[in-house]
């Protein structure tokens, strides 16, 4: 049988191709390392498997919007919709949540910053509402999640992620810890 290369070349060719193969698998494995670390939103494991964002929240973000509302994570929502509610704070869902310059400017930056950037947050939602986004609709779909655990007292809306997801404000939202109130 004729071969195109000489055995030697034959040879260094296999080495290389093993080597490929090598660098490839190890890259691999150190991505799936990689995903297995981070959350669903861009929130990353920490001690004792906690979920934690990857840049600490500012101060005010958690004494400012925490006080009416949960604290976000912003990789709920792509960066458009983010720099449109800071951009409207005095129209927030009926309220008027201004703040200070400063402390508006700071926040929007870590929010933008830290919006979600993958294909789950890609589309902007309807009124910018977590609620509406289309990984969100998804995943409380009819027949899951039933139509009257919205309207519960202990749940009130779709927007209190924290009744029924205990680790939601560290970004843990994973469906084997769900809770659904009585």
């Amino acid at each position: 049988m004729n071969s195109l290369f000489t055995p030697p070349i034959r040879l260094l060719l296999g080495r290389i191709a093993a080597g490929l193969l090598i660098v490839l698998t190890a890259t691999t494995a150190v991505r799936a390392e990689e995903n297995e670390k981070k959350g669903f939103f861009g929130f990353f494991k920490g001690e004792g498997g906690k979920t934690v964002a990857q840049t600490p929240a500012p101060p005010k973000y958690k004494q400012e919007c925490a006080s009416c509302h949960m604290a976000y994570p912003p990789g709920l929502l792509p960066a458009a919709s983010w720099q449109h509610l800071m951009a409207n704070l005095g129209k927030h869902y009926g309220t008027d949540a201004s703040l200070a310059a400063e402390d508006a400017t700071q926040i929007g930056n870590w929010l933008s910053a830290n919006a979600g950037t993958y294909k789950r947050v890609s589309g902007t939602p309807s009124e910018d509402r977590i609620s509406q986004s289309d990984w969100f609709l998804r995943k409380h779909r009819a027949g899951e999640v039933p139509a009257n655990v919205w309207t519960r007292a202990s749940v009130r809306s779709p927007a209190n992620c924290s009744a029924c997801h205990s680790g939601a404000e560290q970004g843990n939202f994973n469906e084997r810890q769900v809770k659904i109130p009585g």
